[in-house]
């Protein structure tokens, strides 16, 4: 009876492993016949812009970089103008000639040209430009018709699926590298809007605007960005077709992105933050600061709120709340689900349109000492009328200002004349306030706070403390 069985679940397991083998994509043996197909739609771009500069009237002096000096004599110069040239890759999406590439590639250009398939070269204007995302829409100046190519999932696309990228690297036009998608969800402080797509295929200067390919021929990304400026090195980043759709369909429709904007400063959130909240895990925005009578200021979203959901998108980093608010429609209503005095609450905001960043600049200023928290190993004194006049902070606002920082304390990464204007979720209005909530978490059997404090960087910030 075993051994029946036992042969019985042996043919099983080998037809699900043929099955699975059977559905499986095997590595290609050529790219070309794909090549082939895609590269009409590929474009080479070349912008020349004028740049003025002023020559130095006394090429016999030398001075250091910086230097009053230098300047000065720099206004004594004669301007001279001169030609700045750039390259770069484009694809064509529609049959009349409208071309995607970044932003960075044609900005500031006076003239645009547009080599279709290594030969021939047209003029071309701009749709429009989106430098928070670096992406660009074109228009080739000719009654032609062009081969366009379509977008891809990139949402489907699974690292370790195979890719190739097609461009103009070094103004070696039709170049076409193969390799696969190597990470998602990468952000590298290049642009506001990140979620690159990470990929091995070799990318270089040049390939910047060019089309990243999936198998099937669609566009999954927008060749953008490499790691180091000597040339490939097997990391290259794409902007993820989907992301790039939403901002190229407002550019066309526009000429300008018309972006979301809830009215909020955050940061991630902590395991010690988590703890102190009483969140199963580290997850969520933790908002910092709120711009008046932004959306979320009318929307009833505070202070010390983490936001769980955005419109019913799980916000599992800190990371992914800004791209999602952007990609919402302006003017939409939307569920927000925050975790609020360790349980979650629901309020409905109204998105506005993001125009420009808040500012929520604040000046450094200078106090006395008072008072030792023993819990936390600082000295602090109490805030007062002529700090948040001279630090220019919101008008009512209390709490205590940090004088000192003892080696030994638990926020020592922290700095002097920080404020402390939270403890577990509650005011700080005098120093005394701060001296009970610490001694009373001391006593208590997790020992952890969350203090919200103003740095001397104009920014407001959460913290999660482990007392010993």
């Amino acid at each position: 009876m075993l051994f029946r069985f036992l042969k019985i679940f042996s043919v099983v397991i080998i037809t699900l492993n043929l099955t699975t083998l059977l559905h499986a994509k095997d590595a290609p043996s050529s790219f070309a016949d794909l090549a082939e197909k895609l590269m009409p739609s590929v474009v080479n771009i070349s912008t020349s812009q004028t740049v003025v500069t002023k020559s130095n009237p006394f090429p016999e002096f030398k001075f250091p970089p910086g230097s009053p000096f230098e300047d000065m004599f720099k206004d004594f110069g004669t301007p001279q103008k001169r030609k700045a040239y750039a390259l770069g890759s484009g694809f064509i999406i529609d049959k009349k000639g409208i071309v995607i590439t970044n932003n960075h590639v044609i900005q500031g250009a006076d003239d645009i040209l547009v080599r279709v398939n290594g030969d021939k070269e047209y003029e071309a204007t701009i749709i429009g430009t989106d430098p928070l995302s670096d992406i660009a829409v074109l228009k080739i100046k000719s009654k032609d018709t062009f081969l366009p190519v379509k977008f891809g999932d990139s949402d489907k696309a699974r690292i370790g699926d195979w890719v190739i990228a097609i461009g103009n690297p070094f103004g070696l036009g039709g170049t076409v590298t193969a390799g696969i998608i190597s990470a998602r969800n990468r952000n590298i402080g290049m642009t506001r809007y990140e979620d690159f797509i990470q990929t091995d295929a070799s990318i270089n200067q040049g390939n910047s605007g060019g089309p990243l390919f999936n198998m099937d021929g669609d566009v999954v990304g927008i060749n953008t960005a490499i790691l180091g400026q000597s040339g490939s090195i097997g990391i290259g980043f794409s902007i993820p077709s989907n992301n790039a759709k939403i901002v190229i369909d407002q550019l066309i429709k526009y000429g300008e992105t018309k972006r979301g904007w809830l009215g909020v400063r955050i940061q991630y959130v902590t395991k010690e933050i988590a703890d102190a909240e009483k969140l199963d895990k580290p997850k969520g925005a933790l908002v910092v600061s709120v711009a008046e009578n932004s959306p979320s200021s009318k929307g009833g979203i505070l202070s010390g709120d983490i936001i769980l959901e955005f419109d019913g998108k799980s916000i599992n980093e800190m990371k992914e709340l800004p791209l999602i608010v952007a990609q919402t429609e302006v003017g939409k209503t939307v569920e927000v689900k925050v975790w609020r005095n360790k349980r979650e609450v629901i309020k409905k905001v109204k998105l506005g349109r993001l125009e420009t960043s808040e500012d929520f600049s604040i000046k450094k200023a200078e106090g006395p000492k008072t008072t030792v928290i023993d819990g936390l190993k600082i000295t602090v004194r109490a805030l007062t009328n002529q700090d948040i006049e001279s630090r220019n902070l919101p008008k009512g606002i209390t709490g205590a200002v940090i004088t000192k920082i003892e080696n030994d304390s638990p926020i020592n990464y922290l700095n002097v004349n920080n404020i402390i204007i939270e403890a577990q979720d509650k005011k700080i209005k005098t120093v005394g306030d701060l001296k009970n909530i610490v001694n009373s978490a001391i006593r208590s059997s997790d020992k952890t706070i969350m203090i919200a404090i103003y740095n001397n960087q104009s920014q407001k910030r959460y913290i999660g403390v482990k007392l010993d």
